[in-house]
């Protein structure tokens, strides 16, 4: 299974903009740019890679944790989890580095004790694809055209 998206940016990083178009239309030409991304803290004016990041982990942890109660005999009445990402620039030159991810999770599970709970969101949390990518090698193919 393969999913894509595809993000077309024109001018310069700074003043340039760009749009985000996902395989399943969710998102069709959505505008986002450096002003959108460092200016805007409240994001309300668009998006930017690390709201989209923080989407994804949150979607996947929650979905694997549902998987991980289902497996134990539970069933979640209601799961929400808040993904905090952490950018920052780096101290030396002018990169920026994603530093933290914070999941913020909060369950409503009939039966669960406390450490159960804990214990199969700590599994989630460590087996669900994006935290697993988070991790991974980046591969690449670049082509001036």
């Amino acid at each position: 299974m393969k999913r894509k998206s595809t993000a077309v940016w024109n001018g310069t990083g700074l003043e340039g903009k760009g749009s985000l178009t996902t395989q399943s239309g969710v998102f069709q030409n959505q505008p986002y740019s450096t002003r959108l991304r460092f200016q805007n803290e409240d994001g309300k004016a668009g998006t930017n890679p690390e709201e989209l990041l923080g989407a994804a982990h949150a979607g996947c942890f929650t979905m694997a944790l549902s998987f991980q109660l289902d497996g134990a005999g539970f069933t979640a009445d209601e799961l929400t989890t808040t993904a905090t990402v952490t950018i920052e620039k780096e101290p030396e030159g002018n990169d920026f580095v994603i530093n933290a991810i914070h999941l913020d999770l909060k369950g409503k599970v009939p039966g669960i004790s406390p450490e159960k709970f804990q214990e199969l969101a700590q599994v989630a949390k460590k087996n669900c694809p994006v935290s697993k990518a988070i991790k991974a090698p980046v591969s690449m193919d670049a082509q001036l055209v």
